[in-house]
């Protein structure tokens, strides 16, 4: 006699559909990544290593604001409860569209103001 181990159902992999509405219009992104809480101004979607990425500024993290801004990387399928937020931001000097990675790779970018 064997007993099932159940197992809670795996929650489905945000969607880049959400990124690309917060791309073109430039609206802040909530999530849950690495167990905390994030807020992200997504600046480009792009493939690699047949893994989907985006490339954001944090503008929070867990409530509180960064002490300096940074673009990070953030795999998609890491972040968790991934919504659009009503949080408008412009796009960041930091981003370098130009970036050797980016070539034959992105998905959607930001236009630069």
């Amino acid at each position: 006699m064997s007993s099932a181990i159940e197992r809670p159902a795996a929650s489905p992999p945000p969607s880049p559909a959400v990124i690309f509405e917060a791309i073109v219009k430039q609206l802040a992104v909530a999530a849950t990544y690495n167990r905390g809480d994030v807020t992200l101004a997504p600046h480009v979607i792009y493939t690699r290593h047949d893994e989907i990425y985006v490339d954001a500024t944090t503008l929070e993290r867990d409530g509180k604001p960064p002490k300096e801004e940074k673009m990070g990387s953030f795999k998609l399928a890491g972040l968790g409860a991934l919504r659009i937020t009503p949080r408008r931001f412009s796009a960041s000097t930091l981003h370098n569209p130009g970036d050797p990675r980016y070539e034959g790779t992105v998905l959607m970018a930001i236009e630069p103001n």
